[in-house]
């Protein structure tokens, strides 16, 4: 038998080969990359919106929100409950952007949040763990995003009611030795008692002179420097919306200011207030947009 020469063998191996892949290759599915693509996608597509609704800044804003509002409702402990909030573990499930205001630089976000209570402390009925459906609104200020809460008194209201879950056991302190800081430092029970007016923190530098502040919304504003940038975004989407108005959304929007305000003032907490300013930023929006509808 004659033999075949090693050239024309490397050749039946090279076309051979290339037979096989073209083989596997008419064989794969068009969709067979589609996970690959769709993650690539994914988070391509995503917007610098969507990732400010959730990250682990934002997450940390809502849980110290969250843990300041309870105090707020208890009326006493506000050190402890930051403290505490160190100490909480956040997570979210299905964060996601519901809209963006472009012109008060406003975004509005929704998703699943669970609190995880640190050891030792539990809420009325033993439990450490709360979850609720919140939606929340990030709002840009000079030193960071501003959170407001919605639909978090399913969270809040619990909070209000810490406890020790257990006693604890003092260890005893010989005259050389310092005993250590304890972050859940004894919880009185809650009191109705309306906690005293806190003093103006630095930054807390609202649109309007807080040394005429009169009513009760204006004085609660001078006091949070969150609600105070609010008060300056939406007087900045104010003016700027006068001055480009037509005279018809001039009256609109001069119309509806009185409304807003009294509002504002009737507001029992500081997350109803930040909740009517973030409401006022929308309608002035809808106004110049031509898509504002008088309330029923």
């Amino acid at each position: 038998m004659r033999k075949l020469n090693p050239t024309v063998l490397a050749l039946l191996g090279v076309a051979l080969l290339l037979l096989m892949l073209w083989l596997i290759a008419s064989r794969r599915s068009s969709d067979q990359d589609k996970l690959i693509g769709n993650v690539v996608t994914e988070q391509s597509a995503q917007s610098p919106a969507d990732r400010r609704c959730s990250s682990k800044t934002t997450y940390d804003l809502i849980k110290r929100e969250l843990f300041r509002r309870a105090a707020e409702l208890r009326g006493s402990d506000q050190g402890t409950y930051d403290r505490l909030a160190g100490f909480a573990v956040l997570r979210m499930e299905n964060a996601v952007m519901e809209s963006e205001d472009k012109q008060s630089r406003a975004i509005n976000c929704s998703g699943t949040l669970f609190l995880d209570l640190p050891p030792g402390v539990a809420v009325e009925g033993g439990r450490r763990s709360l979850t609720a459906n919140i939606e929340y609104t990030l709002q840009s200020a000079e030193g960071g995003d501003v959170v407001l809460l919605r639909n978090a008194e399913a969270i809040v209201a619990p909070l209000a009611t810490l406890a020790r879950a257990a006693p604890v056991v003092d260890q005893p302190v010989t005259t050389n030795e310092v005993a250590p800081a304890d972050p859940l430092s004894p919880l009185p029970p809650p009191t109705d008692a309306v906690p005293p007016a806190q003093p103006r923190p630095v930054g807390a530098r609202p649109s309007f002179d807080c040394a005429n502040a009169r009513t009760r919304g204006e004085t609660e504003v001078c006091s949070d420097a969150g609600l105070a940038t609010l008060d300056r975004n939406m007087a900045a989407q104010y003016g700027r919306s006068i001055e480009h108005a037509s005279p018809e959304q001039r009256r609109l929007l001069v119309q509806t200011r009185d409304r807003f305000l009294a509002f504002r003032d009737r507001c029992p907490t500081r997350a109803c207030i930040g909740d009517v300013y973030v409401g006022r930023m929308r309608e002035i929006r809808d106004i110049m947009e031509g898509r504002w509808e008088p309330p029923r």
